[in-house]
C-alpha cells in the first residue's frame, strides 16, 4: 500500500490522490490517538481539515469491561477493516488508518480503556480473519445481512445507500436500473453489491441481472475486485462500464476526482451496516461493551461529531438502533 494511499493508472497519468470528502476543508483528517501517536505533519492542500482534538472519551468505568481472555491481545482492542475503502476507512499522506469508521473503532476502544490496533483486512475473508481470532471486532463498511449474521453479531452503527460510479460524462448512458442490462458492472468481492448484481445471498431471486434478462434484455456482466481501487482503475481504462459501492464511498472518489468519475444518478436501496462480533459465548463481555460504547458515543454526539468530520453525517444511525443487535432493516 503507497503511504499516500492508491496510485491509479500511472501509465495514464491519473494519480488519485485520497483524501476526506468535505466541501471547502483543507488538510488531512488525522487519526484519533493512539498508544503512539503520529508526529504532526502539514498534509496535501484540498483535503479536509483535522479536528482540534480527538473525540472525548467517556470514563471505562462507566461502561463494561471487557476481561483480557475475550482479547486477541490484553489491553488492545484489534480492529479488522478492510483498506482502502473511503471515506469510511482509508490511509492519509503518513501512512496511518484514517476515515469515519476508523475512528469510530479507535474511540469504542478508547472508551473501554483499550488501546486500538487496526489491522488492515481482505474483505472477502474478514469475517473469517474474526473467527480465527486475528481480531476482536470488524468495523468496515459491512451491511447487515442474514447470511453474515449466521456467522457472527453485528452492532448496527451506520446506513448507507448502494450506487454507480461512472466515467465523467456518464458515456453508457446510466440512468436508470433498466441502463445496466448488458453493461460490464465491478464491484469489491465479497461485498452485497456483488450479491445484489447476481442474486445471490439475500438478494436471491432478486438480482438486478435476472431482472434484466426476466424483461427480454441482455444480462449484466459483473467482475469483481479484491479492492475498490481496482475497480476503479478498471472504469478508469475502460474495462467496465461503473462501478457498484456504497453510496458514501462512490460519492467520495466523484467529489475527489471529478475529471476522471461521476455518479450515474442511479442509487438503491439503503441498508445498515455492523460493526462485527464473534458471537460465542467466549465473548459475550465484548459484544456488551462494545455495544455500550456506540450507544454512549451517540447519545453524547461524539458518532456524530466524526462522522460530520467525513461527510459521513446522513448515514447517521439511532441510540435505539445501535441497542438492537442484528438489526437488518
Amino acid at each position: 500500500m503507497s503511504r499516500t494511499l492508491r496510485l491509479l493508472g500511472l501509465s495514464l497519468g491519473a494519480i488519485l490522490v485520497v483524501g476526506a470528502c468535505s466541501a471547502g476543508a483543507t488538510a488531512t483528517p488525522t487519526p484519533a490517538p493512539t498508544a503512539t501517536p503520529a508526529p504532526a505533519t502539514s498534509a496535501p492542500a484540498g483535503s479536509p481539515a483535522p479536528a482540534t482534538s480527538a473525540p472525548a472519551s467517556a470514563p471505562a468505568s462507566s461502561l463494561a469491561s471487557v476481561p483480557a481472555d475475550e482479547l486477541v491481545l490484553p489491553g488492545k482492542l484489534t480492529i479488522c477493516s478492510d483498506i482502502p475503502y473511503p471515506p469510511q476507512e482509508f490511509f492519509d499522506a503518513q501512512g496511518n488508518p484514517v476515515g469515519s469508521d476508523i475512528e469510530i473503532g479507535q474511540t469504542i476502544a478508547q472508551r473501554l480503556g483499550l488501546t486500538p490496533d487496526i489491522q488492515n483486512s481482505v474483505f472477502d475473508t474478514i469475517i473469517a480473519a474474526l473467527q480465527g481470532g486475528k481480531c476482536d471486532i470488524i468495523i468496515s463498511a459491512q451491511n447487515i445481512t442474514t447470511d453474515r449474521i449466521k456467522q457472527v453479531d453485528m452492532i448496527p452503527y451506520f446506513q448507507a445507500g448502494q450506487s454507480f460510479v461512472v466515467a465523467a460524462g456518464n458515456p453508457e448512458g446510466i440512468k436508470v436500473q433498466d441502463d445496466l442490462c448488458g453493461k460490464n458492472i465491478g464491484a469489491e468481492t465479497g461485498t452485497t453489491e456483488v450479491d445484489y448484481l447476481n442474486g445471490t445471498g439475500d438478494y436471491k431471486g432478486q438480482g438486478l441481472s435476472a431482472a434484466c434478462v426476466a424483461k427480454g434484455k441482455a444480462k449484466i456482466t459483473v467482475t469483481s475486485f479484491a479492492k475498490d481501487s481496482d475497480a476503479l482503475l478498471a472504469l478508469q481504462t475502460n474495462k467496465v462500464d461503473a462501478y457498484f459501492a456504497d453510496s458514501p464511498v462512490a460519492g467520495y472518489y466523484t467529489v475527489q476526482h471529478p475529471d476522471l468519475f461521476a455518479l450515474s444518478g442511479l442509487t438503491l436501496g439503503v441498508a445498515l451496516e455492523g460493526i462485527s462480533v464473534a458471537n460465542d459465548d467466549g465473548h459475550a463481555a465484548l459484544r456488551t461493551a462494545v455495544q455500550q460504547a456506540l450507544v454512549a458515543m451517540i447519545n453524547d454526539g461524539t458518532y456524530l461529531q466524526i462522522l460530520k468530520k467525513y461527510g459521513d453525517d446522513s448515514g447517521a444511525v439511532t441510540a435505539a438502533d445501535a441497542q438492537q443487535m442484528n438489526k437488518t432493516d
